[in-house]
């Protein structure tokens, strides 16, 4: 029935995890616990990642500086400025609160596993485009909690400790995934199915002790139902904006069209995956909850977005001689 609706299995997921932590969030030990069991399956995640992703087939859109710079530009870059511009809304039309995760939004890295997929079906440029989302994923580790300070000042808790918090539970797991992977590429590739549901369960144990710790410091009395509608069409306008200027900035640059595929869907892209973490370590446990729904309905509504455009893109696009495969299978 979801599928004839055409509505996301994952989105109802996530929708219901939301509804278990607010009737029965985590407290006390249980709290703690749920962390540590979160803060393991974030590790796992991206050691698979890792673990996955070939180094030749990154390496093989490296040489395109032009293309890459322009997709960290619109990642880190634009979306802040097209941020900056929703502070005339607020408190009017955007709360505060709701402010501030907007712009926690504009920070983050761009996805790895959608930006390529949907490249993949649009038929762009595979081997830049797993370059280039895997370079704006890792600089992410470091830039967004930085442009997070610059953005939101004193409302994060930017410090050594956070970064090393960060770069320990993304960073390092990511490395030894690439150290060990000559010896377990071949297992995790043949296992795919028994390894997918760490993808979406640790983004599932994020959302869940995020909205916990939300819920039990009230955070459901600081949004109505008007603070969603008013963030529902901002998230709207700051994905069909970020669409159309990649686009016109591919063409303006001479890109082809293969690799303006490129620039829209690695560009457009924020990662649900490293933000979520990145949330937690970075703001107070009272309000992490409520700083990622932005991210969590920007995550769906580009999904959306992106599979329509891709399929629009493969209609206009022929079928290229021979296209590179990615190993992937990671963050959403």
């Amino acid at each position: 029935m979801l599928k004839r609706l055409r509505i996301d299995p994952y989105v109802m997921t996530l929708l219901g995890t939301v509804a278990l932590a607010s009737a029965l969030p985590a407290r006390g030990g249980f709290a703690v616990m749920a962390e540590w069991v979160t803060a393991f399956a974030i590790g796992l995640l991206f050691f698979l990642y890792g673990a996955r992703l070939s180094p030749q087939a990154a390496l093989a859109g490296a040489r395109q500086w032009r293309l890459h710079g322009a997709v960290l530009v619109a990642t880190f870059v634009l979306f802040p400025v097209l941020g900056l511009g929703f502070a005339v809304l607020v408190p009017r039309l955007i709360s505060p609160d709701i402010y501030t995760g907007i712009l926690f939004l504009c920070a983050l890295p761009s996805t790895v596993q959608s930006s390529i997929a949907f490249t993949s079906i649009a038929r762009g440029n595979v081997a830049a485009a797993i370059c280039a989302a895997s370079a704006s994923n890792m600089l992410g580790i470091l830039l967004t909690p930085l442009l997070a300070s610059l953005l939101l000042g004193a409302h994060v808790a930017i410090s050594p400790r956070a970064i090393g918090d960060i770069v320990a539970q993304l960073l390092l797991p990511f490395a030894a995934g690439q150290l060990l992977r000559p010896w377990i590429a071949t297992w995790v590739a043949t296992h795919k199915r028994l390894l997918n549901p760490v993808d979406r369960g640790s983004i599932l144990l994020v959302v869940y002790t995020a909205f916990s710790a939300g819920v039990v410091a009230g955070i459901w009395h600081r949004l109505t139902a008007a603070d969603l509608a008013a963030l529902l069409v901002a998230n709207i306008v700051l994905l069909a904006l970020v669409l159309a200027i990649t686009t016109y900035a591919a063409r303006a640059l001479g890109f082809s069209r293969e690799d303006e595929i490129v620039l829209v869907f690695c560009g457009s892209k924020k990662s649900l995956a490293s933000g979520l973490p990145m949330a937690t370590v970075l703001f107070p446990a009272a309000t992490a909850g409520l700083v990622v729904v932005p991210l969590m309905l920007f995550h769906q509504i580009q999904l959306i977005a992106c599979a329509a455009l891709a399929r629009r893109y493969a209609a206009h696009q022929p079928e290229p001689a021979s296209r590179p495969t990615a190993t992937l299978g990671v963050p959403r």
